[in-house]
């Protein structure tokens, strides 16, 4: 296989809609990926992913196709992109088995999401942590590598776990033959947007509903967060703080480069009114979620064309899974049913 293949995966929450720094960090980086003709792109549901925190099966599977739906609403396209559902394509689970094999528990002890997961359940659910959220970054591996895909675009939070992927592939071509690439991360400029709240973290549902925009919210709420955001108040003659500067980040995520120069270019020679900053910032953010939205409804008006979609792209992964598999078996000693 060529190496110019890009994955990457995003999980369906229950918590309902992406917002925009989902969009502006990753899917919108996706669809330009897809555009450029450059690249073989795969992008995934990782629904399994989603099973490691505590959940329910009717909310996972709603927001699974939710997230799908989504998808497709933020212009990627199943005759560009392989879109497709984990959990449709059960190679994933079992190359996550054999990687398990190569991956040493040292390894993932390292790994620091597992450190913040499980102190988020701790206290929780009588404080059960799944063996899932401990080992999930190998089936992040297998997930990769499984289309022997070569670039991965990913946010600087996941850079720990793309390299435990290429030091899995690493074990297992020196162990087993040269097989898997080592899988490069692919670096494209993408905003890292911070709560409105509270801008000295990440965006993030996880922070309460005042700290993200949805991607497909209404006008009313939109402008209500903005104008309730969180800017700076201090020393003129210090640096813009991270409260404005976030919001002249999503000025420009949303195109308005210019807008965001000219308040910039103000801020610098004279007094910072944070007014009307705010109300460009929602503006321009209504003009996206107006178009989401009426793009999203168009999208699953169709169920139907939904469903027909997720299984075509179901089977254009598994065409390439399937073959990995054969690999994998043939050069591990695995016995398998040859389909």
């Amino acid at each position: 296989m060529s190496n110019n293949i890009v994955f990457s995966g995003i999980q369906p929450t229950g918590s309902g809609d992406m917002h925009i720094g989902n969009y502006f960090g990753a899917v919108a980086n996706w669809v330009r990926l897809q555009n450029s003709g450059r690249y073989q792109t795969i992008y995934c549901v990782v629904n399994l992913h989603a099973m490691t925190m505590p959940y329910k099966a009717e909310v996972l599977a709603k927001s699974t196709e939710q997230m799908f739906i989504d998808l497709l609403a933020c212009g990627l396209d199943p005759d560009k992109s392989i879109i497709f559902v984990q959990s449709m394509v059960p190679e994933h689970t079992e190359l996550a088995w054999v990687f398990g094999c190569v991956c040493s528990y040292g390894d993932l002890t390292r790994q620091t999401q597992f450190k913040e997961k499980s102190e988020q359940l701790e206290g929780k659910q009588d404080g059960f942590i799944s063996a899932g959220l401990f080992t999930y970054p190998v089936l992040q591996a297998a997930d990769i590598l499984l289309y022997r895909a070569a670039n991965v675009p990913v946010g600087q939070d996941q850079k720990q776990h793309l390299e435990l992927s290429r030091d899995i592939a690493q074990r297992f071509n020196t162990q087993f033959g040269e097989y898997f690439p080592l899988p490069e991360v692919l670096s494209t400029e993408t905003p890292k947007l911070l709560a409105l709240n509270d801008p000295s973290k990440k965006m993030s549902k996880s922070l309460g509903p005042k700290s993200y925009i949805g991607l497909f919210e209404d006008e009313a709420s939109v402008r209500s967060k903005v104008r309730s955001a969180v800017t700076d108040i201090g020393n003129p003659e210090e640096p813009m703080g991270p409260g404005a500067a976030n919001l002249l980040a999503i000025l420009r995520a949303c195109g308005k480069h210019d807008t965001a120069a000219q308040f910039e270019q103000e801020y610098a020679n004279g007094p910072r009114r944070y007014a009307p900053l705010k109300e460009a910032t929602a503006d321009a953010l209504v003009e996206l979620t107006q178009h989401m939205r009426a793009r999203r409804a168009e999208v699953a008006a169709d169920r139907a064309r939904v469903k027909q979609l997720m299984q075509l792209g179901a089977e254009k992964a598994r065409s390439i899974a399937v073959q990995t598999m054969r690999d994998v078996r043939r050069l591990t000693g695995l016995f398998a049913l040859d389909y």
